[in-house]
């Protein structure tokens, strides 16, 4: 357990020393006297303030009702400060028993302090608009406007409080116990390879091996060990999503995707503008970009492990971990000093989790965890361009929850439409000054190539994704669907998307099931689109911007969730709600391809 919650760093032959996180910033140890007493203190705190408050708020004036959410506030803080040190134990060593019993604990002990206090937004909620503005009018309860704002959006889907707080109390052993199912068994899971045996971090990263025969045996080991799981994990999605469509129809919510629009502060009409802009543009962008790639390799068609394959001439160095830092780095700082300041924050202080473990989470992300504290990030580095790019994406992650932090616990948050775009960036940043010291024709060639895949990937792939995750809502609204529908729609979306450049083996219809998004987070994917076309948009006003462009540019990542993207955007001259403005971002990708197909 101690070795769970304090992994070492890790020197490496080719990539120098790996940097692991240190979580005692947040507590000690997982049975630290600090933590148990922080779990006491903020149950008795919500007792107490349920006592205080419940039933009783229609009765506060602006003041009286600014003192209550600051308390509740606090509350939200420490239960924060809890729940991310459990998280971030569990996605260090997932496969250890004692971590998982540690995370569902804090889980039940968390949801239970957090039922004391559940009637505070619900009663919020119940407050009629005029009375709350007028407390609103002339008090200080002025500053948390913004978080009203956000919350009473969600008022005409809120239930009765006894059905919330069932709600609430059931999730521990309903959705997120399907959650840690699958967290779990993905990370136990053994992948065959060249006689060793690789977690899915590894054999993905085979993926895009220099050599051929090394991608081919990780695409099909890949593809049969999750065709052997497929039972379970459709199980598990099928679950999932009836438990979503159950919710929401007692909500009223009309389209599956219609909560995560609520949640992210952003129209249906928006994304579905963002949707068919980028479909109506598949044969533009990645049918046209594959059809170039297989050209480079000498076929009519790529191979799905190809998709990703490195250029035939191109070199694949393995990039340090120190040499990533500094490019990443240099990169922040030709933008901004203070961008760069900020990041380099993360490699001063052991908030970074670099290396691949058995039972570590796969993939990257950034946690948050609460203002009082700080970020941490977690990537998988194993030298590619590709890790460096999203060591890139994962800082920008990191920077912005910094910056955001001044707005407290309760408007830190950013909706994820919004959470993508310091992320997004950040690798454009970087590219862009990776590119500028390429002066060489064919390294520029492949950085170009590197970078399309990469807004491919971005773009393309989660809108495919996203469509996927739309169809099986669907159709499980009409029945449960055996794991070969669910690979049938895996399959359709993907070759429309892709298109006839790439050629599908059988194995590739269970790919579907290791992206942890749809489960975690359904709907999630399109925001990384939404970051993407945005981030084009954004950068192409920078590129055509005087001085002052980095100063608004942190303005708006400070803002945090405290404004709406109408009005972060509004400084830059941009309105996401323009079907021209998805437009103009996918031009950008565009152009990159007419680019490389010049330098043919």
């Amino acid at each position: 357990m101690t070795e769970a919650a304090h992994p070492k760093d890790i020197i490496d032959e080719k990539l120098g020393t790996l940097p692991a996180w240190d979580l005692t910033d947040l507590y000690p140890a997982p049975d630290s006297t600090e933590l148990e007493a922080d779990l006491v203190a903020v149950e008795k705190s919500a007792i107490a303030f349920n006592g205080k408050y419940a039933g009783k708020l229609a009765d506060l004036n602006g003041d009286a009702l600014c003192a209550a959410i600051e308390s509740y506030e606090d509350s939200q803080e420490i239960m924060g400060k809890v729940m991310s040190y459990a998280y971030l134990v569990y996605a260090g060593n997932m496969s250890d028993p004692e971590v998982g019993k540690f995370f569902q604990s804090m889980q039940e002990r968390s949801t239970g302090i957090s039922s004391h206090l559940l009637f505070f937004t619900l009663e919020l909620n119940q407050l009629d608009d005029k009375e709350l503005q007028s407390k609103i009018g002339g008090s200080s309860l002025a500053k948390y406007a913004p978080w009203l704002r956000d919350l009473r959006a969600q008022k005409d889907y809120q239930l009765s409080d006894d059905v919330e707080k069932i709600l609430h109390e059931k999730r521990v052993s309903g959705r997120s116990a399907w959650v840690r199912l699958f967290d779990e068994t993905m990370a136990s899971l053994r992948f065959p390879y060249m006689g060793e045996e690789f977690s899915s971090a590894q054999i993905l990263n085979k993926l895009s091996d220099r050599d051929p025969k090394a991608r081919k045996e990780a695409a099909q080991s890949l593809g049969k060990v999750l065709g052997e799981n497929q039972r379970l994990f459709a199980h598990i999605t099928n679950t999932l999503a009836k438990d979503k469509e159950v919710e929401d129809q007692w909500r009223g919510f009309a389209r599956p995707v219609s909560s995560r629009n609520l949640a992210n502060v952003v129209e249906d009409e928006v994304v579905d503008a963002l949707v068919s802009s980028v479909s109506d543009s598949y044969q533009d962008l990645a049918h046209r970009y594959y059809k170039l790639k297989a050209r480079w390799f000498g076929v009519e068609q790529l191979p799905y492990w190809d998709r990703n394959a490195p250029l035939p001439d191109d070199d694949d160095d393995v990039i340090s971990w120190d040499d990533a830092t500094e490019t990443v780095l240099t990169a922040y700082a030709g933008f901004s000093p203070r961008l760069a300041e900020v990041g380099q924050k993360f490699f001063d202080n052991p908030w970074i989790d670099a290396p691949v473990r058995p039972g570590k989470a796969p993939g990257a992300f950034a946690h948050p965890t609460v203002p009082c504290a700080h970020p941490y990030l977690l990537v998988n580095y194993q030298g590619r361009t590709r890790d460096v790019m999203t060591l890139a994406h994962e800082l920008g992650h990191g920077v912005h929850q910094v910056l955001a932090g001044v707005q407290g616990p309760l408007m830190a948050d950013t909706p994820l439409t919004l959470a993508e775009t310091a992320s997004v960036f950040g690798e454009m940043l970087t590219f862009q000054s990776v590119l500028k010291k390429k002066v060489d024709a064919k390294a520029r060639r492949i950085m170009l190539a590197s970078k399309v895949e990469d807004m491919l990937n971005t773009v393309v792939r989660q809108v495919a994704m996203h469509q996927f995750e739309t169809r099986v809502h669907d159709e499980r609204r009409k029945g449960e669907l055996l794991p070969e529908q669910l690979g049938e729609i895996w399959m359709e979306t993907q070759k429309a998307s892709l298109g006839p450049a790439i050629r599908f083996e059988n194995e590739y219809a269970a790919y579907w099931s290791y992206v942890p998004h749809f489960i975690h987070a359904p709907f999630y994917v399109y925001a990384y689109a939404f970051g993407d076309c945005l981030v084009n948009s954004l950068y192409a006003v920078y590129q055509q911007s005087e001085d002052g462009f980095a100063e608004k540019y942190l303005d708006m990542l400070s803002a945090g969730g405290s404004k709406r993207h109408k009005e972060l955007l509004a400084p830059f001259g941009l309105n996401a709600s323009d079907p021209d403005f998805w437009k103009q971002g996918l031009k950008v990708v565009s152009g990159f391809i007419d680019q490389l197909e010049d330098m043919e």
